[in-house]
């Protein structure tokens, strides 16, 4: 089956961040891909160092002012879109919050240390991403989420929206890069998961070790449908994991390829009951 609508979901996409071998594919693969299906949207933080003059962007009014509420606490969303300018016709959708991503820094701050509330800023976006397209009604068949960022969407995406109609039928991917957390957010992070269906005795069942230094690439891909390798010789660990829990693995296909190779991934995993 040939996916016809593609939702990205990254944590970094150029123009709008510098280059980095993430934020150049956040933005490749969109554009490769652009010709072959029906529709590929783009959802991404609104980092601080975006600037909406020069990138074009405008507030979404239908999907902003929703609140996000996360231990208690309700967080802002507001929602800007672009198009991106390397690829006509691609909207990017940002997910807007002070208090997370205003900050120039994106996951570490200037000496490289992770920053505390990385595990709220993730459960922030994943929810933002999927209360904006739920809103919007758009329905895709395949949701690429690329780095540490976006590794929540697939357990919630298999949870508490399972049966949001958006979300019903579609295929889940996880990319991973070079860019591996080394905080696992313990239990503060199991802490602030639940949502809706999302109980405690789901992730209990979930069998995933929250001590551990891999948990988001454990809650990725033990609710992802497949696992993409980012890049060369990069995330070893992470597609070993993949194999051990039976998902499909697309290894980093060389640039050449890269168009044919992940649509074929796509398809195959549409055609998979």
């Amino acid at each position: 089956m040939k996916p016809e609508r593609i939702l990205f979901i990254s944590q970094e996409v150029v123009p709008y961040v510098p280059s980095s071998p993430i934020a150049d594919m956040g933005a490749k693969l969109p554009q490769l891909l652009q010709d072959r299906v029906r529709e590929v949207r783009l959802f991404m933080p609104r980092w601080g160092i975006v600037n909406d003059r020069r990138n074009q962007l405008h507030e979404v009014k239908r999907l902003t002012g929703m609140n996000i509420i996360i231990d208690d606490t309700d967080h802002m969303l507001i929602v800007k879109v672009s198009s991106l300018p390397t690829a006509r016709g691609i909207q990017v959708f940002f997910t807007v919050n002070d208090e997370f991503f205003q900050r120039r820094q994106m996951l570490t701050d200037e000496s490289g240390e992770e920053f505390a509330d990385n595990p709220e800023r993730a459960i922030f976006f994943a929810r933002a991403v999927l209360e904006a397209v739920t809103k919007q009604n758009w329905m895709p068949d395949v949701i690429h989420c690329s780095g540490w960022m976006s590794a929540l969407l697939p357990l919630y995406i298999k949870t508490a929206y399972r049966d949001a109609p958006p979300f019903i039928n579609t295929k889940v991917v996880f990319s991973a890069f070079g860019d591996v957390p080394k905080r696992s957010g313990g239990s503060k992070l199991r802490r602030l998961l639940p949502f809706r269906s999302l109980t405690e005795d789901v992730l209990k069942e979930a069998g995933v070790d929250f001590a551990a230094s891999d948990v988001l690439a454990q809650l990725a891909l033990t609710y992802s449908d497949g696992f993409v390798q980012g890049q060369r010789n990069v995330a070893k660990k992470v597609m070993k994991l993949a194999g051990t829990k039976g998902l499909p693995v697309l290894e980093y296909p060389g640039a050449e390829n890269l168009g044919d190779a992940y649509m074929g991934f796509y398809e195959q995993l549409c055609a998979a009951e």
